[in-house]
C-alpha cells in the first residue's frame, strides 16, 4: 500500500468524525450507525493491512511486465497525465468486471453492504480484491509506466474516492460532465432496479458515459443489498457470498450450471428464480420457488 494512503489514514477519521457531527442536524439524512460503522472501519483496518502483502505480490510482477514493455511512456513530465487516464480506465475495468461477475462480485460485495451512505463506507473496503486486483492494471508497466508510478496512481484514485461517498455534497454543476462525483457514486451504490450496475468509475465519469454504464441521480437512492444483510459481524460481512456461490454451485443441477453460479453475473440462475441486474432493467419478474433458492445476492 502507498504512503500517500497510510498517511492520510488520521484525515480519514478526521473527517468521519465531522460528517458524524454535522449529519445529527439532517434529520433527513440516515447519518451514521454505531454498529455500521464499527463494521466498516473494522474492515477498513483488515484491507490495509491484506493490501499491504499484495501489494508485495504485485510488485514483482509489474516488475517482469516492465522489463518486457512494448512502449515506454514513463519517462516525460506528460507521462503523469497519460498515466492519470490509463489508470483510471484501469479501474473501471477492474470495477465493472468485480460487479457483473459473480465470483468477483463475491470479493467486492461487502463494500456495498451498509443501508448508510457516508465517509465510513469509503473505509469498508473488500478484504480479497487486492489479490483479483493486479491483473487489471498490467497494462500499464507494459505501456513502460514503472512500477512505483502505478501504485502511486492507484493511490491517488483511492484517495480521490473517498470524499464521494457522502450525502454532504448535493450537485457540482458542469463537473458531473466529466467527474465521478458523490450524486453519482451515490447511484452506484444504491439498490434501485435503476441504478444497479451504474457508475463504476474511479475519478472520470467519462468511461461510464462512453460505455453505457452511467445513470443519473434522479430517483432518491436507496442503499444496500437487494437482500440486506442482517448482520454487522465483519467475518460475515466479508465473506457470506463467497459462501453463497459455494452452496449454488453445490446443488447446481448440471456442471453448466455449477459454472453460471460462479462466473455468470450476480444474480443469474439455471431456472430464472432470481434475475441479473440486465434482467431486472427489461422488466422479467423471477420464475416460481424451485427445490432449492439461490441466495447470490445484488446491490
Amino acid at each position: 500500500m502507498s504512503n500517500l494512503v497510510l498517511y492520510s489514514i488520521p484525515a480519514f477519521i478526521a473527517l468521519v468524525i465531522v460528517e458524524a457531527l454535522w449529519l445529527r442536524r439532517r434529520r433527513d439524512l440516515a447519518g451514521y450507525e454505531r454498529r455500521d460503522t464499527a463494521a466498516s472501519l473494522t474492515m477498513g483496518v483488515w484491507s490495509v493491512v491484506v493490501a499491504g502483502f499484495a501489494k508485495l505480490l504485485a510488485i514483482p510482477l509489474y516488475a517482469v511486465l516492465y522489463d518486457h514493455r512494448i512502449v515506454d511512456l514513463g519517462g516525460a513530465w506528460w507521462s503523469w497525465v497519460v498515466l492519470l487516464f490509463a489508470e483510471d480506465l484501469c479501474y473501471y475495468g477492474f470495477h465493472r468486471a468485480h460487479h457483473e461477475i459473480r465470483l468477483l462480485w463475491g470479493l467486492h460485495v461487502n463494500h456495498h453492504s451498509s443501508r448508510y451512505f457516508n465517509l465510513s463506507t469509503a473505509l469498508r473496503q473488500p478484504l480479497l480484491t487486492p489479490i483479483s486486483a493486479p491483473i487489471f492494471w498490467a497494462p500499464l508497466p507494459l505501456l513502460g509506466f514503472p512500477p512505483w508510478m502505478v501504485l502511486t496512481a492507484q493511490a491517488w484514485s483511492l484517495l480521490y474516492q473517498f470524499w464521494i461517498h457522502t450525502e454532504a455534497v448535493g450537485r457540482l454543476g458542469p463537473l458531473e460532465w466529466v467527474l465521478n462525483t458523490p450524486s453519482h457514486h451515490r447511484v452506484h451504490h444504491s439498490k434501485n432496479t435503476a441504478y444497479l450496475d451504474k457508475n463504476h468509475a474511479g475519478i472520470f465519469i467519462l468511461w461510464d458515459r462512453w460505455f453505457g454504464t452511467f445513470a443519473e441521480e434522479i430517483e432518491p437512492p436507496v442503499y444496500g443489498l437487494t437482500k440486506d444483510l442482517t448482520t454487522f459481524n465483519p467475518l460475515r460481512i466479508s465473506f457470506h457470498e463467497l459462501a453463497a456461490i459455494a452452496r449454488d454451485a453445490a446443488r447446481a443441477p448440471t456442471l453448466r450450471a455449477a459454472l453460471g453460479y460462479v462466473f455468470a453475473p450476480p444474480g443469474w440462475s439455471h431456472d430464472g428464480h432470481s434475475l441479473t441486474a440486465t434482467q431486472l432493467q427489461a422488466g422479467r419478474s423471477p420464475g416460481p420457488s424451485q427445490a432449492f433458492r439461490s441466495v447470490g445476492q445484488r446491490r
